[in-house]
This record gives C-alpha cells, structure tokens and sequence, in this order.
C-alpha cells in the first residue's frame, strides 16, 4: 500500500506497537501507563492551579513554571489518546491524516517545553546577575511575549511536517515502532525520497532543541562566574540552590534526548532496538510526570501550598 499523493493519505494506514515482548500482557503494562498519565495530570494541574489562586506566585519564576506545567500537560494529552487506544482498547489502527496530527503536536508541544525551559533558564540567569533589575527585566509583559514567542515558533517550524508526510509513498509494511507517532519513525517507512524531509526535521532539531541546549548551558555559565564571585559560602549555597529544580527539569528533558541522537547516529545498529525506544518514552512521558513532583520538593513555596491543600487542618 502506498501514498501516492495527498489525497490518498486519508486511506492510509498506520499500526502502533505495544511493548517489545510484553504484547500480551496488557493487563501488567496498563498499570504503570496509567499511573504515568494520572501523575503528569494531577501533578501539572496542581502546580497551575496553586500559581494562579496564591498572589504571591505571582512572579517570572512561576509564570514560567506554569507555561512549563501547560506544555507538559499538552505533550501528555497529545500522546494519551493513541497510547490508551493501544494499551487499554488494543486498537492499534490509525489512520495517516490521524498520525501525521499528532505527530505534530507530540513535537510542537515537545520544543515549546525545550523553549520555555531556555526562558526559565534566562529568568534565573537575570535574577542572580541583576536582582535589583529582576523586576524591570522580566516584566509581566515581557513573560507573556517569550510564552507567545515560544509557541508560535514550534507550532510554524513543525506545521510543514504533516504536509510534507502526506507526498510521501509509503511501504506495505507499516508498522511502526511506538505506541504513538513521531516524524522518524514514520518518515522510517517512506519508499520514495525523503530527503527534503529529512533536511527540515535536522533543520528543526538543531534551530529550536540544538539552540535552546546551548543558551540553557551558556546561561548556567553566567549563573556558575556570578554564584563564585559571591563572598559567602551561604550566599553561594543560597542562590544556586534556587537552580536545583531547573537543573532536575532540564536533565529530566534533554539526556533522553540527547541519548537518542548518539544512539541514533552512532549506535543504533549495536544496540537492542528496546534501548531506542526506551529512551523515546523516558523523553515524552517522564518529565510530564516528574516536573511537578521536582518543584513540589525542592520549592518551598509550592511545597507548602501543595501541603496545605493534602492536610488544611494541620498546615
């Protein structure tokens, strides 16, 4: 079966995979997929919902913790439905016209999370190196611009994605390897030239996660020169420990990632293909999951509102 243009796609099937091996035991890997999506939308509509009824959270470092909450709840969503479909219902048919949109969101909401993870890395750059101009710098404004500006770029760079899938022919065999669609692995199965696509998904990758890694990691180059030129081994342990979470965030993101990349151009045909898509589910469903659980221990201020809301009595 193949796509020979446009109007074909929406006659064109894909199948979504379960597990490698555990394909009959629904039973068992239904548990820890449901608890990974349980956690990642109770947890990111807590944080949301804590910054937006405490007025004293009502500053850059939230604003920014709760664009990334919306981000982590959009990649959740956009990965659930197949996911449910293949684990809870055993359904794994999808249609092209299906597949080509998620993969668009999975990536779309993938890279604004990378970008919004860049700006609280500049929110904690600018209140280290210039506290007395935190506030002028970062003003409620100029937050809501960098939220638009981090939207609207992966939403345009990704939107040419899915049009450029549905030229593609497509081989009989077409099975792909997750339980949920993203650009590689289908654009795996094409039999006609992918160049072009292949050259605006590298394209993509290195203008939006390729950059925002190396701001993020210039930018903790500045923190690191400010937090050293501080006198006192307090003031130091002080203002780097207000990093802790932001660290656990970006490494929670990007090692996945990055793992994937090396894999994927060094070691893909050394390794188990398990590995490969081990790594891809780590990337999309654990920082969802974990990121409200890391600011909820390491911030205070969440910490404690997250406790008032478990036991009011006591707190």
């Amino acid at each position: 079966m193949a796509i020979p243009n446009n109007s074909n796609a929406s006659r064109f099937f894909f199948f979504l995979m379960d597990f490698p091996g555990l394909e009959t035991a629904h039973c068992w890997t239904v548990i820890p997929v449901c608890f990974i999506y349980i956690l990642s939308l109770l947890g990111n509509i807590t944080i949301l919902y804590i910054v937006k009824t405490v007025p004293s959270l009502h500053t850059p470092m939230y604003l920014f913790l709760s664009m990334l909450s919306m981000a982590d709840l959009g990649l959740a969503a956009s990965t659930l439905p197949s996911m449910a479909a293949v684990f809870l219902l055993s359904q794994r048919k999808v249609g092209a016209a299906v597949c080509f949109t998620q993969l668009f969101f999975i990536h779309t909401f993938s890279v604004t999370e990378s970008a919004v993870l860049l700006a609280m890395a500049f929110d904690r750059c600018v209140a280290i190196r210039e506290p007395l101009r935190y506030a002028t710098i970062l003003t409620t404004k100029c937050i809501r611009a960098i939220g638009l500006a981090s939207v609207i770029r992966s939403a345009a760079l990704h939107l040419p994605l899915p049009v450029l899938l549905g030229r593609l022919r497509f081989q009989p065999v077409n099975a792909l390897s997750h339980s949920y669609c993203v650009h590689p692995d289908v654009l795996r199965l094409a039999s006609s030239s992918t160049l072009v696509n292949s050259g605006l998904g590298l394209f993509v990758m290195l203008s939006t996660l390729g950059v925002d890694a190396v701001l993020i990691l210039l930018s903790y180059m500045l923190i690191l020169k400010a937090v050293l030129s501080i006198v006192s081994n307090a003031g130091r342990l002080k203002a780097f420990n207000t990093c802790i979470s932001h660290i656990c965030a970006v490494l929670l993101f990007y090692t996945p990632v990055v793992s994937l990349s090396m894999i994927h151009r060094f070691g893909k045909k050394k390794l188990p293909a398990q590995i490969y898509m081990l790594l891809s589910y780590l990337h999309f469903l654990v920082p969802p999951m974990l990121n409200p659980i890391v600011y909820s221990v390491k911030t205070k201020e969440i910490r404690v509102c997250v406790l008032k809301m478990l036991h009011p009595r006591k707190c």
